[in-house]
C-alpha cells in the first residue's frame, strides 16, 4: 500500500504536516511574518503576577525587523523583504502576532491592529498567539466574524497539561482554562493551534507521553512542539544556574524518540506544525544540538522511516 493511501492526510510524510496542509488550503507556499504589536501579559503587568512565565524571553526568537516601536505595516513590509531574500519562492504571507498575548487589549485596539495587517494585499491571513485566559465573549465574537472573511488561526499557549507544572512555571491559570478556551473556539468554528513544551522540570517521560492522550480529546486543530530551551534573561535561567540537575537534558536522539512515541499516540486529525523550537543562539543557556530546524526535521523523518512510525499508529479512538 502506498503511503499516499495509507495516511489519511493524503501525502507521503509520516505525520500530518502543516506545510502540506497549507499547500492544500492555498495551493502555494504561504510564509509567516512575525509581528510584535507591543502587547503584554496579565502575569507581567500585575493583573495576575509579575515577571511572566519562568521560561519566557521574547527577544530570544523575534526576528531583527520585529520591533513594537514600528507600525504593523512597516514590520510587514520589512518582513516581506527579509523573507524574499531567505525564501525566494514565497509570494504570499500570513501575519503572525507572536510576542506575548495578542488578545490582551481592548477590542477596539485589537480590531485596528488586525485590520491594519489585513490591509496589505499580500497578506492571506492571520495567526494570533495568545493565552487561554486572555479571551472574552466580545473578542471571540469578533474573531469569529474575522474568520469568515480571512484565514485565521488562534494559537494558544498550552505549555503543559498538568496544573502542578503550570503553577511551577508561573502560567497564572490551570489546564481547565485551556480546555475551556479550545471549546469556546470550536463553538465559533475558529481554527486553533496549541504550543506544548517538552521537558519541563518535574515532568516524567510517562507524563509527557500521557499528554498525547489528553490533547487528542480536546478540539485543537494543530500543534507545535518545542523542546525546553532555557534562555538568558528569564526566571528559569536563574533557577538553572542554581540547580541544573532539576532540568532534564535530552540528546537529539532521545528527543526524537519521545516525539515519535508521542505522535504515534496522537489523534491523526491534528496537524503538526513544528516538532522542535529555535532560539537566537546567543540566548541559549543549555547546550543546543547545533542543527538548523530543517536538519532536525530530516533526522526525524529518517528516524520514523527506520522505525516504521507514523502519526496515530497507536491512537486509541475509544478515548475520544
Amino acid at each position: 500500500m502506498s503511503l499516499e493511501k495509507q495516511y489519511k492526510w493524503g501525502h507521503s510524510r509520516r505525520w500530518n504536516s502543516y506545510t502540506e496542509y497549507i499547500r492544500k488550503i492555498f495551493g502555494e507556499r504561504v510564509q509567516k511574518l512575525t509581528i510584535d504589536a507591543g502587547f503584554t501579559c496579565p502575569n507581567r503587568d500585575g493583573t495576575k503576577g509579575r515577571g511572566g512565565c519562568t521560561y519566557c524571553n521574547n527577544d530570544a526568537f523575534n526576528p531583527s525587523y520585529c520591533l513594537p516601536e514600528k507600525s504593523i505595516s512597516q514590520q510587514i513590509e520589512e518582513g516581506i523583504e527579509f523573507h524574499r531574500f531567505r525564501y525566494r519562492k514565497a509570494t504570499s504571507y500570513m501575519v503572525y502576532f507572536q510576542a506575548y498575548s495578542n488578545t490582551y487589549a481592548p477590542l477596539d485596539t485589537l480590531r485596528r491592529t488586525y485590520e491594519e495587517a489585513l490591509s496589505n494585499p499580500l497578506v492571506k491571513g492571520l495567526v494570533i498567539g495568545t493565552r487561554p485566559d486572555c479571551l472574552n465573549e466580545d473578542i471571540l465574537d469578533y474573531l469569529s466574524e474575522l474568520n469568515e472573511r480571512t484565514y485565521l488561526t488562534l494559537e494558544l499557549g498550552i505549555e503543559s497539561c498538568y496544573d502542578k507544572t503550570l503553577e511551577k512555571i508561573n502560567r497564572g491559570h490551570d489546564f481547565q482554562t485551556t480546555v475551556n478556551a479550545f471549546m469556546q473556539c470550536r463553538e465559533r468554528n475558529i481554527r486553533t493551534g496549541g504550543h506544548l513544551i517538552i521537558g519541563l522540570p518535574g515532568e516524567s517521560r510517562d507524563e509527557i507521553l500521557g499528554e498525547a492522550d489528553i490533547l487528542s480529546q480536546i478540539p485543537v486543530n494543530q500543534l507545535k512542539f518545542h523542546q525546553l530551551q532555557i534562555v538568558k534573561g528569564t526566571i528559569m535561567a536563574a533557577e538553572y544556574v542554581k540547580n541544573p540537575g532539576l532540568f532534564p537534558t535530552y540528546s537529539l536522539d532521545e528527543y526524537l524518540e519521545i516525539i515519535s512515541e508521542f505522535i504515534e499516540k496522537l489523534n491523526p486529525e491534528i496537524v503538526i506544525e513544528r516538532i522542535a523550537g529555535e532560539t537566537v543562539p546567543k540566548y541559549n543557556m543549555k547546550p543546543s544540538w547545533g542543527l538548523r530546524y530543517d536538519e532536525i526535521v530530516r533526522k526525524f523523518e529518517e528516524y520514523m522511516e527506520a522505525k516504521d512510525s507514523w502519526q496515530g499508529k497507536n491512537f486509541d479512538k475509544k478515548k475520544l
